[in-house]
């Protein structure tokens, strides 16, 4: 397997990797890897020295394909307390943008008006490692180190589960706090889901997290649920805890359609 999702270039753009693909095919990626590299160029901008992210949403505009990729970030709105920044992901191939991401910077303290706690109900060493299901792919889905505390990929309801990506992000640089937790939360409506996935499609088209504060250690745990309106329209919910404690809360909107 390889130790990273992606590998850089010496033109400045990089290489998906297998460890990116999605579950549900080898020629896309999933949404996690894309989501922390665009997270990466967010914080790479010098405007985000001595600041952390608040909130980042992710725009996903089409499949995000294994294969040679460009990212390029931008400041929308500067400023002295908070900066609003943009970053885009593009597919070198077809020289098209496949995601965007926005993040708000909020200022680095080292104390503030909260707590941090209380911690989740059990750790990563309590839960338990389940197969994939039969003919989704790997990928990604191997390359995360899944240990579950109730529900399972495949076994429809909400789901409490650790996750650890054994991969880097990008050659043998390591994680940041906030990558991490960008490449782990798109993962809530799959582990989440309330419907056969071969019946029914739930495709999210975005991802907005709320970081309340910098994760601690390697593992994180996702207490992931779905919820789905009358028509097209379903909604992926997850509070994301380290060992400490609250991390931040993710949502994502679904397009739902039944499979033909």
């Amino acid at each position: 397997m390889a130790s990273s999702f992606y590998r850089s270039r010496p033109d400045g753009t990089f290489d998906a990797l297998p460890t990116t693909g999605s579950p549900w095919g080898p020629d896309s990626q999933h949404g996690g890897p894309p989501a922390a590299l665009l997270t990466r160029a967010l914080e790479a901008l010098p405007e985000a020295a001595g600041r952390v992210l608040g909130r980042v949403t992710l725009e996903l505009l089409g499949p995000v394909p294994l294969g040679p990729l460009s990212v390029s970030a931008q400041v929308e709105r500067a400023g002295r307390s908070v900066a609003l920044v943009s970053a885009t992901l593009v597919d070198v191939a077809r020289d098209r943008p496949v995601a965007r991401a926005t993040g708000w910077l909020f200022p680095e303290l080292e104390t503030g008006a909260g707590e941090v706690g209380p911690p989740p109900s059990a750790g990563p060493s309590e839960g338990v490692p389940h197969d994939r299901p039969q003919g989704w792919h790997g990928g990604y889905l191997d390359a995360v180190e899944w240990r579950w505390l109730r529900g399972a990929v495949g076994e429809p309801g909400p789901a409490l589960v650790w996750m650890h990506p054994r991969p880097l992000l990008v050659d043998d640089e390591p994680w940041t706090p906030a990558t991490l937790v960008m490449a782990c939360v798109d993962s809530a409506s799959g582990a989440s889901s309330v419907l056969d996935p071969a019946s029914w499609a739930f495709q999210n088209t975005e991802l907005t997290v709320h970081l309340l504060r910098p994760p601690v250690g390697e593992w994180l745990c996702l207490d992931a649920r779905t919820t789905l309106g009358p028509g097209s329209v379903g909604l992926a919910t997850s509070d994301v805890y380290d060992e400490q404690g609250l991390v931040a809360r993710s949502a994502q909107a679904l397009l739902v359609a039944r499979r033909r």
